[in-house]
């Protein structure tokens, strides 16, 4: 578990930790201190806790750094990838290891990120934790499988084997760090799957500037991996997903990405439009609202890193 700055959060996760329906002598846990300068590491070195706790600290080097680390010093077969802002529900380590002896081979694990409901959250991340619901449902109905798209760091299991055979995470990014592991994990032939009973209550607390600029960063990300020789395929699929958009996100995206006097223009006034219906409890209208921020933000992040639509499209007809 990376943690940054957030130690009234992490005290919860780690006393939920503390409680987990799972032989306490049969799993330890890592805490990796990104740099933290609010008492974090001073709690962590004057807890005492019922279960094997290590903690390192290290200068502020991101995410992937600091996960690297906790992979690197771990004793397990088994990784269990948790975010400090993710408080686990009781089952979920059991549920986890439960995942991985049901499957007739190596899996990569999915648990879901839920919404607590004794947590105020910001309209886009209320927004953000209702597309990832949708997701969850979507997977348990079957209309489609779990992939490394769906592999967030917040919630995820595998052998450590596997995250070394593969190079580990990326320290050069400090987003979408995860899903460049799973896809190579992905190219490397091992399977995922969800579990839903391997919950963790999500506290997402992020400021707006932080959730649009994290949909910048995807789609840039995505155009970076794209260079990829061995991901020739992640274009095409990037274009698929455009095309199954709703008809205003594609119009929207088509529009305004790629153009940097344009884009904040829009931006502002999808925000104010957000902002609106907030106040008069216009759901629908604040979700379409949100929903074509995060799409033009990061179709615009895409575009600009391939400096134009012109790759996105080729050889792939409209």
């Amino acid at each position: 578990m990376p943690t940054y700055n957030r130690v009234r959060r992490l005290q919860q996760v780690i006393g939920a930790l503390e409680k987990q329906q799972y032989p306490p002598d049969a799993f330890e846990v890592i805490v990796v201190s990104d740099g933290s300068s609010d008492g974090t590491d001073s709690f962590l070195e004057a807890h005492r806790s019922p279960i094997k706790l290590r903690w390192f600290s290290q200068k502020n080097r991101g995410p992937a750094a600091a996960r690297n680390a906790g992979v690197d010093n771990a004793a397990g077969e088994f990784i269990v990838f948790i975010d400090d802002d993710v408080v686990p529900e009781f089952g979920l380590l059991a549920e986890h290891m439960r995942a991985h002896g049901m499957a007739n081979r190596d899996v990569a694990a999915l648990g879901p990120l839920l919404t607590p409901e004794d947590f105020a959250m910001a309209p886009w991340v209320r927004w953000e934790q209702e597309m990832l619901m949708k997701q969850y449902n979507a997977l348990l109905r079957g209309e489609w499988q779990p992939s490394w798209r769906q592999f967030y760091t917040g919630n995820a299991s595998l052998k450590r084997a596997h995250i070394l055979a593969a190079g580990g995470f990326n320290e050069s990014f400090r987003r979408a760090e995860d899903v460049d592991l799973a896809c190579r994990l992905a190219a490397r032939g091992l399977d995922f799957v969800f579990t839903m009973k391997a919950a963790g209550m999500h506290y997402a607390d992020r400021s707006y500037r932080s959730w649009l600029d994290a949909a910048y960063s995807y789609g840039r990300n995505d155009a970076i991996f794209s260079r990829d020789p061995n991901r020739k395929w992640l274009l095409p699929e990037v274009h698929r997903e455009f095309r199954g958009r709703h008809g205003m996100i594609r119009l929207l995206a088509r529009s305004c990405a790629g153009r940097p006097l344009l884009t904040p223009l829009v931006v502002s006034a999808l925000k104010l439009t957000a902002d609106a219906a907030t106040l008069v409890h216009g759901n629908r209208m604040e979700s379409a609202a949100y929903s074509a921020l995060f799409n033009l933000q990061y179709y615009d992040g895409l575009i600009g890193e391939l400096k134009g639509w012109e790759p996105l499209l080729r050889d792939v007809p409209d």
